[in-house]
């Protein structure tokens, strides 16, 4: 630590350089921590799914299945739960602000199963009000709706008197993990729904059917879809975590994209900052013969140059992680998924930063241990 001063008026000898490195750094670190805190984000949102969840639905994608379909399923050993449940897009005061309406048998069950988290007296609301909607924290805040609101939808859904129009009395808020994906969505009584809508009564947009052991999945999936087959309501019965996965697959190979683009970012600054090094030992050959000549050892300058390297790399890339997880949060509102950079990925930045920054200064640095004092005085 003696040396810190010496270090330490070594990196600013040029600020202008300096302040470009650490710039370059900064900015690549950021990357880094971007998209590694997505990535890993993304993979912890997939695994908090519940592996006994399976959604059961149409095969043809538009058929309704009949409601009778609840009670054979139920009936399938393995099966623990089942929910029958339909949705329908509605509008609230302008076409452009939509939401999901989901219908179905709410019930403490329903709430545990989904991890969704609703004050008992909100429960205990809608159970004696049947227009009565749990209404998604986010869009409470969004429209400043609370308890006690009537909330006016316009819909494509026609209710038995011809009517597009529907009305429910807000009985409060509910929060639930990401991965339900009811974040834009109130959740309405079922049986007020199916007694109100002129189409397609007694059927059920899907299932969601809950497993006794998520290990027998796919054989419990196999039996539900026996139960339909060769009919006009054919099912196709999928974990809903395959199905998250599924939809992250969609968007191609995160791992490889996330991975090339951070490799290609630190090489390119790998050679830039080499090169930057370089230059800036060439032009302290003089100062670095002075100290050879007041007693510097070869390994101690040797030893300095490097320091300098991994103290400014370490002080960008901590600028550039700290950059990072002040943005990653931002995306909560557009990917609904609370991404945080998780510690191992500050880590693995960290040992990045200190592998990068030898690497880059070792040949810097090699030419100032092999530096001869009286070519370096004489200005060979």
């Amino acid at each position: 630590m003696k040396y810190l001063r010496l270090i330490w008026a070594g990196m600013w000898r040029r600020p202008g350089r300096t302040a470009l490195m650490l710039l370059q750094i900064l900015v690549a670190f950021l990357l880094f921590g971007l998209l590694q805190g997505m990535q890993s984000g993304i993979n912890q949102a997939i695994d908090t799914v519940r592996a006994d969840l399976y959604r059961v639905s149409p095969a043809e994608g538009g058929t309704p299945l009949p409601l009778a379909l609840q009670q054979r399923i139920s009936s399938v050993p393995g099966v623990r739960r089942i929910y029958g449940i339909n949705v329908f897009i509605a509008t609230y005061q302008r076409p452009s602000q939509q939401l999901g309406v989901l219908a179905t048998n709410f019930d403490a069950g329903w709430i545990s199963n989904f991890d969704v988290s609703v004050p008992r007296q909100v429960l205990a609301a809608l159970a004696q009000m049947r227009t009565g909607a749990l209404v998604s924290r986010r869009l409470a805040e969004k429209y400043g709706w609370k308890a006690g609101d009537r909330i006016p939808l316009q819909s494509h859904t026609r209710r038995q008197d011809g009517s597009t129009d529907w009305t429910f009395d807000d009985v409060g808020t509910f929060d639930a993990p990401s991965w339900v994906g009811v974040d834009n969505v109130i959740i309405v009584r079922d049986d007020y729904y199916e007694s109100a809508r002129l189409l397609d009564r007694d059927t059920a947009a899907q299932y969601t059917v809950l497993l006794a052991d998520p290990h027998q999945g796919e054989q419990v999936a196999r039996r539900i879809d026996a139960l339909s087959a060769n009919s006009s309501f054919e099912t196709r019965t999928q974990s809903v975590r395959a199905l998250a996965q599924s939809n992250l697959q969609s968007l191609g190979d995160l791992n490889f994209i996330v991975r090339s683009i951070v490799a290609a970012a630190m090489f390119a600054l790998l050679v830039s900052t080499a090169a930057m090094l370089m230059q800036s030992v060439r032009e302290r050959t003089t100062e670095l013969a002075v100290l050879k000549t007041i007693g510097f050892s070869d390994l101690r300058i040797f030893g300095m140059l490097l320091a300098e390297s991994v103290l400014l790399s370490l002080g960008a890339t901590a600028l550039g992680l700290a950059a990072a997880s002040r943005i990653l949060p931002l995306t909560e509102k557009f990917l609904n998924l609370g991404i945080t950079i998780p510690d191992s990925v500050v880590l693995a930045g960290f040992l990045m930063a200190v592998v990068f920054a030898l690497a880059s200064a070792i040949l810097p640095a090699w030419r100032g241990l092999r530096l001869q004092v009286a070519a370096a005085l004489a200005g060979r």
